[in-house]
């Protein structure tokens, strides 16, 4: 983690040396380890250092090439370094002795706007090319590594790894976004290019840019695969081959010059990430693996401690703990606000903040987090829709029994969700053979009546089927309102910004998936990911410390995704390739547990108790503020309902009530800590 900054003047103004320094020194705490600007007429670029690799201690940046007809400023961390050194031919030079930047480089004189396709890793670079009078952006596959920008077409280019450095400019506007607003209070974070801040935009994913006379070009380097299939001999192969992905996926993550900390929650995925990087460093290094857990005295029922302990009884590791009932989600963000450019903290953003500012403090500039895994490899739950619509019900059941064992669900509540659509069908396209046999099989399972399963999901279906084929009636979506269902908005808000519309457009289809791949590949691609990393980013550098997620690794995320169905769902366990593949690195208490922790009691008790204070100032003196935004009615009803001394003890509150608050809090405490006018 390193900060990046630089401007290009269209016009050929001369870049000021003043303006490169304010972004430089805004950005401090992204590179505590040195500070540099490189500026030639109109064209100058900025770096902040954080050491991390071996390599970065020799780095110096912003970096010309030996021609001086390339510049580059980056924040990277190349993985495949070996094969790029081989292919680059760096010859007769030591592979210690090359930095990542060079690398990035070396790629670009070979390959040109195409080198992100050949890069692994994590990374955020701009290149000036003199040549060709242009500047070449680009941002890795996921997004881990952020880029925020700002053009005027024809006048100048503006770019940063934060907004904040971008703000140091005076020639860029600070005027509010208001789509972004609706967006979050919507829920909807499918874009990936707008900010907060209008005309200040991120460079998307697994994109580059092109900035010279003509304009700004965007490209999309690289997207996944939904259709590609791995099929190998056996469980035993697939399981050999992810353990092979997954280990090179943490190693090529543990190449550090300092001591590197493992996020350790208890769950399947932090667990499988430090397990494997202690073995790693105990057999390459032969030292041991620092990890840090949240553990709770107080909500007891959040506390995973029988799990994060089952690891640590292995050995291999130096424990540290942070106690995440000792503080509410509103607690520092006076602090948070003063690194973090936007206001949509996530519920949970505190335990990052805890665990990151504890790293800090032990001196750590590396972390490992299992970010993600449950998407990366997926629970896959939609096979039992895949089964359904082959219609093997006894297999259904089978699996809807076994996974209600392990997650503590219903296989009722399972064939609703995943079958019945299936068995309506039959009736519908008249496989009334079919629909009988399952019946039978439904009847026996669930014990639900024959008679209201033919009624209910056969005749009843069908009669409505032939009754709407004769009267020619056709469905219509065309008075469908995406927003109605979101009662924490302004509707005069919400259609002027013609929120409706965008979230019809930008939101995944609403048709379930059809199989199980098609619904990994949609959960792969949603935004909240993005919009997810962009804030571990932020968290993490706000104590100048850099966060590696092995989950979000290209190879492994092609791999399981192109992985058949059974590998992710079989007996009733999720993942099931990854519990396979860790077996003997795992202790068998994580190995094969079903479910998690649920930590919104923790969320509930630190929003309405330990943060009480807070939560009533800004419910009493600032949420008026935003009645052009949400509904002020709404929110005081549903917040004084949530405080109510009339709600029972030990009531489960209701969680969209409670997301609704937190999020006109959230928003009302940022406009008010950033002077930002609603």
């Amino acid at each position: 983690m390193s900060g990046i900054m630089g401007i290009h003047n269209l016009d050929a103004t001369p870049v000021s040396r003043k303006d490169l320094e304010q972004m430089v020194s805004i950005l401090a705490h992204r590179g505590p380890d040195g500070a540099d600007i490189w500026v030639n007429g109109s064209v100058g670029l900025g770096h902040r250092m954080l050491w991390t690799t071996s390599e970065s201690l020799l780095e110096k940046l912003p970096f010309t090439d030996s021609t001086g007809e390339l510049v580059i400023t980056s924040d990277a961390r190349i993985d495949n370094r070996e094969e790029l050194i081989d292919i680059l031919q760096f010859n007769n030079c030591p592979s210690e002795k090359i930095t990542d930047s060079q690398l990035i480089l070396a790629a670009y004189k070979k390959w040109g706007n195409s080198c992100p396709e050949h890069l692994l890793g994590d990374f955020a670079f701009v290149i000036w090319d003199q040549r060709n009078q242009s500047l070449f952006c680009a941002r890795d596959h996921f997004g881990i590594k952020p880029f925020y920008y700002y053009y005027k077409e024809g006048k100048t280019f503006v770019f940063g790894s934060e907004i904040k450095a971008l703000f140091t400019f005076n020639q860029i506007p600070r005027r509010l976004n208001e789509v972004r607003i609706g967006d979050f209070l919507a829920l909807m974070m499918e874009d990936r290019t707008i900010t907060s801040y209008q005309d200040v935009l991120r460079l998307p994913p697994a994109h580059t840019m092109v900035i010279n006379q003509l304009g700004v070009q965007l490209r999309c380097y690289w997207s996944l695969d939904p259709n590609r299939e791995i099929k190998l001999p056996s469980n035993e192969a697939y399981a050999l081959e992810f353990r092979k992905i997954f280990t090179e996926a943490v190693r090529c993550r543990l190449r550090s010059a300092f001591p590197v900390i493992s996020h350790l929650s208890g769950g399947l995925d932090s667990s499988s990430v430090t397990c494997v990087a202690r073995d790693i460093l105990s057999k390459e290094k032969n030292i041991k693996l620092d990890t840090i857990s949240t553990i709770y005295d107080k909500i007891v029922e959040c506390d995973e401690r029988p799990y994060i302990n089952a690891v640590l009884e292995q050995g291999g590791l130096n424990p540290h703990f942070v106690h995440g009932d000792e503080f509410g989600p509103l607690s520092n963000l006076e602090m948070i606000f003063q690194y973090e450019d936007e206001a949509y903290l996530g519920p949970s953003h505190f335990y990052p903040w805890l665990v990151n500012r504890a790293s800090k403090e032990l001196g750590i500039r590396v972390a490992l987090d299992g970010f993600d895994g449950d998407t990366t490899v997926s629970h896959g739950i939609n096979r039992l829709r895949e089964i359904a619509q082959q219609g093997q019900w006894k297999n259904f059941f089978h699996e809807a029994k076994a996974i209600s064992h392990n997650y503590n669900v219903s296989p009722t509540v399972l064939f609703r969700g995943y079958g019945l659509q299936y068995l309506i069908e039959q009736a519908t396209q008249g496989q009334w053979l079919t629909f009988c046999q399952a019946v039978q099989i439904i009847h026996q399972n669930l014990g639900t009546s024959r008679k209201e399963l033919i009624t209910n999901y056969g005749l009843k279906p069908a009669w409505r089927r032939i009754r709407q084929y004769f009267l020619q009636r056709k469905r219509s979506n065309s008075n469908l309102n995406a927003v109605s269902d979101q009662p924490l908005l302004n509707n005069n808000f919400a259609k002027r910004i013609g929120l409706n519309e965008r979230i019809q457009t930008m939101k995944k289809p609403k048709k379930p998936p059809q199989n199980l791949r098609e619904e990994h590949w949609r959960n792969l691609t949603l935004g909240v990911i993005t919009y997810t990393l962009e804030s571990s980013d932020q968290y993490a550098a706000m104590f100048s410390i850099e966060t590696r997620h092995p989950f979000m690794d290209k190879r492994l995320i092609e791999f399981c995704l192109a992985l058949p169905a059974e590998q992710k769902l079989f007996n009733g366990f999720g993942r099931v390739v990854m519990r396979r593949a860790l077996d003997g690195i795992l202790p068998e208490k994580v190995q094969w547990r079903g479910g998690k922790a649920d930590l919104s009691t923790n969320f509930d008790d630190g929003f309405l108790n330990r943060n009480r204070e807070i939560l009533d100032n800004v419910m009493s003196h600032k949420i008026q503020h935003l009645d052009k935004y949400i509904n002020l009615d709404f929110v005081q009803a549903t917040y004084q309902r949530l405080v109510s001394s009339e709600r029972k003890a030990g009531e489960k509150l209701d969680d969209d009530e409670c997301i609704a608050v937190w999020q006109a809090v959230i928003i009302a405490i940022w406009f008010d800590y950033q002077r930002v006018t609603p």
